[in-house]
């Protein structure tokens, strides 16, 4: 609904430097699409897939909207669970896709109280073979509309600080190889994109719009640093890189994320049945912020 997008994004960016008019910005995606996000569909989807080959019961919870994590670790207490494992929809480690995580499972179980079930979660999978293999699919079939294109990779940027503290960067250009090789891609980029911070803050890049331009040609863009086609990916590739590159005059067609895809499901079904070691206690660790500078009158 329109009139929960603006605390939504309140909740998205609480703690952190993101201008007002930043977060007004963003807003603005969401009522392009009528104020609805598309990510709660796509998790039920997700979920609805996994049920047929999984046969234990599954919970959702979310960090920033309904239904939230305390609310469902609270339902799962209630439910007699006593130890599950967790699957974060973020498929590269990184301050944001991975130890933030942690923090939100700890403090939904205080939350809960001492009897809240122990929530063991699977760490960052990029490399493992089946998210290849279904990425791979994806930007198969977007080759068979553009075959002579050229492959651009693309992830949600993050600050210069998080990717020096996580593996995020070799990650993302790992996995981007791989899937490059698989399918015999030799002309291939890794860019970034959704930047939120302020100006002033180094962040990766260059961003999938500067590329373009800078670059022009036919292209085949891969959202590979997203699970699914939310919001990030519905604006700031589908409605901007697009309109970046109809003002080029070249073409563009945009691969699928994995979504459902059946080696998807396969790889979080053997994740669960294998129960894996939880996330190392230094993993992704949050970056050291500077100090505030004073401001003189």
């Amino acid at each position: 609904m329109r009139e929960d997008v603006i605390p939504f994004l309140e909740n998205v960016l609480r703690g952190r430097n993101v201008p007002r008019e930043r977060l007004l910005a963003v807003a603005e995606h969401y009522y392009y699409f009528d104020g609805r996000s598309p990510i709660n569909d796509q998790n039920r989807a997700l979920i609805a897939a996994l049920r047929e080959v999984v046969k234990i019961p599954i919970y959702w919870g979310n960090r920033n909207w309904h239904p939230l994590l305390a609310d469902t670790v609270r339902q799962m207490q209630q439910d007699g669970i006593r130890r599950t494992v967790a699957l974060a929809t973020s498929a590269f480690g990184s301050y944001s896709g991975c130890r933030q995580y942690l923090e939100d499972i700890q403090r939904a179980r205080a939350a809960v109280g001492d009897d809240a079930p122990e929530i063991v979660k699977m760490p960052p999978f990029s490399e493992h073979p089946l998210f290849i293999e279904a990425m791979a699919d994806r930007v198969r079939t977007a080759l068979g509309e553009l075959p002579d294109a050229r492959v651009v990779f693309t992830a949600h940027s993050v600050p210069i600080a998080i990717a020096e503290s996580s593996p995020y960067e070799r990650q993302l250009e790992a996995a981007s190889r791989q899937v490059a090789e698989t399918l015999g891609v030799r002309e291939w980029k890794l860019v970034y994109q959704s930047r939120s911070g302020p100006p002033t803050q180094p962040w990766l890049g260059p961003d999938i719009c500067d590329y373009l331009r800078e670059s022009p040609g036919d292209t085949i863009i891969v959202p590979i640093g997203f699970l699914s086609d939310h919001m990030e990916v519905m604006y700031d590739l589908d409605t901007e890189a697009r309109a970046v590159c109809d003002e080029l005059g070249v073409r563009m067609v945009r691969a699928g994320t994995v979504g459902t895809h059946p080696a998807m499901i396969r790889l979080i079904a053997e994740l669960i049945e294998r129960e894996p070691a939880p996330c190392a206690a230094s993993c992704c660790p949050a970056p050291q912020r500077p100090p505030s500078p004073a401001i003189s009158r």
